[in-house]
């Protein structure tokens, strides 16, 4: 019997015009097809920044420049654990590309129920928006 791990994830809150990144996994990922603020794992000796920067560029192609931490969320799942903490991130470079990513989309946060996310990023979300 494997042990409930924690894995540490970090995401960008990167807003633009009233509107916020957001991009949806791809078919064959863990949750598939489901939208998130973007990010992904931190590796072993990687800073949050790091991680963040190493994900945005893989993911979308983009660099940014990482802020303060604005949120944290642990959410269990039935194998693991996520710690999940979003750093409010603005871009360094303007073109996106969808990388390894399904897709991205720029969305005003009065429009964030219409896109089914991820249960950590939801969690998160209502936090941010102040309905937890």
């Amino acid at each position: 019997m494997s042990a409930h791990k924690t894995i540490r994830v970090v995401a960008a809150v990167v807003e633009r015009d009233g509107r916020y990144l957001i991009t949806q996994r791809r078919a064959s990922a863990v949750l598939p097809m489901l939208w998130e603020f973007p990010g992904g794992k931190v590796e072993a000796g990687e800073t949050d920044q790091q991680a963040l920067k190493r994900e945005m560029t893989h993911r979308l192609g983009v660099e940014i420049e990482c802020g303060k931490l604005i949120s944290f969320v642990s959410h269990p799942y039935e194998h693991y654990t996520v710690d999940l903490f979003l750093y409010e991130c603005t871009l360094a470079t303007t073109t996106l590309e969808p990388l390894a990513v399904h897709a991205f989309k720029w969305v005003a946060s009065t429009d964030f129920d219409q896109h089914p996310f991820t249960p950590a990023d939801e969690a998160s979300m209502n936090k941010l928006l102040g309905e937890s």
